[in-house]
């Protein structure tokens, strides 16, 4: 029996004739996990923080963006699972397509699994994430140090979605950029000048 399609809701969402989105497929797995934070000017401006876990982006909705700072508590909303190719995807998804508006690579880089159980093992990160629970240490160009997501307990949205909170552990720092303003980490392009430049193509 053909196990499940980790990827199926993804593309079952898109139309992929109309969307420059990656179908995914060929994303090498690499030595360590990556992770990206996509600022996403949808329907409503947010960023999209996504870590690589096996042969998939778990992703999140972050409406704030993440902070550096300890003392914010960022709502996270989980997402399908993207494709790993998703990291490098930079552009304009069509209005009427599904997540339609501008994409940019806001930060990418690796991460570090720090996840343990009360007796100080190593956790394995999906199993963590299953718990509801798991810590690690980014290491991007703009977001560095240790983080933790953490799903409520026993809380659930008014519409039936899970809801994770991301917070800085520990140290200092600024929260996340006015995203209108913020700039590609790929290209150091800004949201308005990616969606120019796809205007004149």
């Amino acid at each position: 029996m053909a196990g499940r399609d980790p990827l199926r809701e993804y593309r079952g969402k898109r139309d992929f004739g109309r969307t420059g989105e990656p179908r995914g497929g060929d994303g090498a797995s690499g030595d360590r996990p990556r992770f990206v934070v996509q600022i996403h000017d949808a329907s409503t401006m947010h960023f999209d923080f996504r870590l690589q876990v096996g042969d998939v982006l778990k992703s999140w909705s972050v409406p704030k963006g993440p902070s550096a700072d300890p003392k914010d508590k960022r709502l996270a909303v989980p997402t399908e699972d993207h494709p790993l190719e998703y990291e490098e995807f930079e552009g304009v998804i069509a209005r009427d397509e599904y997540g339609g508006g501008t994409v940019i690579v806001w930060d990418h880089g690796t991460y570090e699994p720090l996840s343990h159980d009360r007796e100080g093992r190593p956790v394995g990160f999906a199993e963590s994430l299953e718990r509801g629970h798991a810590t690690f240490r980014l290491n991007g160009s703009k977001l560095r140090g240790a983080y933790a997501l953490t799903r409520f307990r026993g809380e659930r949205r008014g519409d039936g979605e899970e809801a994770w909170l991301l917070v800085k552990r520990a140290g200092g720092g600024q929260g996340a950029p006015d995203p209108r303003r913020a700039r590609s980490a790929k290209t150091g392009r800004t949201l308005a000048q990616v969606a120019s430049d796809a205007a004149r193509h």
